[in-house]
């Protein structure tokens, strides 16, 4: 029996759910993390580097939720600054320069909205990454592990493929954020949730994602290692599709992908 949106909203924000420190070392193999974004500083919401996957180099660009308050308090509970942002387009401007395809992890309920991000241009960069990862000349795929939230997801959800655990929600705004301006009430976010049509069944039925990923019974944290290896599944299959795929080809798919997205008259 299929979960309603309330209770995957509950299960994504399990503590001993998987996060991408526990999967990336099981899909990946010599993972080396690069920092900065070269303008302001580094941002521990999003870690990335270069890896190997099945002996191909790949660039791995991920949210990063923590376990305990300690590990949310230096990730900003997988909310990105703009830097975070920044450093993501370094590393995926990097990977096209060489080549490389680029594998997104997305788990954040949303971009860090407080002053200092806004000051230095959190908007921007969210926006920046929306227009360069269209025209990316190099295999993008994502993958949404818990929560998609709002533009802080979509920055690293623009791709050639969109993949979602079967439990995870990805969604134009967080529930809580869409039951705040509704109804001036964020604690009716699981109502929300109910109302917004964000999961996996959902987004495969309107064309927004292409795969929904199978997770074990009762959620990804009954065995990690098991999600570990259906991820790698589904990113060896795209990989090798995308990669056969000439990048006039490639670009020219992506950029019908998202036109077709939604229902709209003339």
């Amino acid at each position: 029996m299929k979960m309603t949106a309330t209770e995957r909203l509950s299960l994504i924000r399990l503590k001993n759910r998987p996060t991408v420190n526990d999967y990336i070392p099981l899909v990946f193999s010599h993972f080396m993390e690069l920092h900065g974004d070269r303008h302001y500083g580094d941002d521990a919401a999003i870690m990335g580097g270069i890896a190997e996957f099945y002996s191909m180099p790949v660039t791995v660009i991920a949210q990063v939720k923590g376990r305990n308050i300690e590990e949310n308090k230096h990730t900003n509970f997988a909310m990105p600054h703009p830097e975070g942002y920044r450093k993501a387009l370094r590393l995926a401007k990097q990977a096209e320069k060489f080549g490389r395809p680029v594998i997104c992890l997305v788990d954040t309920p949303g971009a860090f909205c407080g002053i200092e991000a806004e000051e230095r241009g959190q908007g921007e960069a969210i926006a920046r990454n929306l227009m360069e990862f269209m025209t990316l000349k190099t295999p993008i795929i994502s993958v949404i592990l818990g929560e998609g939230g709002s533009g802080g997801a979509l920055a690293l959800a623009v791709c050639d493929e969109l993949a979602i655990l079967e439990n995870a929600l990805y969604s134009v705004i967080s529930p809580r954020g869409f039951a705040s301006i509704l109804w001036k009430d964020p604690t009716r976010e699981k109502e929300a949730a109910e109302l917004m049509k964000i999961t996996s069944e959902d987004l495969l039925g309107f064309g927004v994602c292409e795969k929904i990923i199978p997770e074990p019974s009762g959620g990804a944290q009954n065995d990690a290692q098991l999600m570990a290896d259906n991820i790698s599944e589904y990113l060896f299959d795209a990989v090798k599709r995308l990669c056969a795929v000439s990048i006039d080809v490639l670009l020219e798919n992506r950029y019908k992908k998202f036109r077709k997205i939604g229902m709209f008259t003339e």
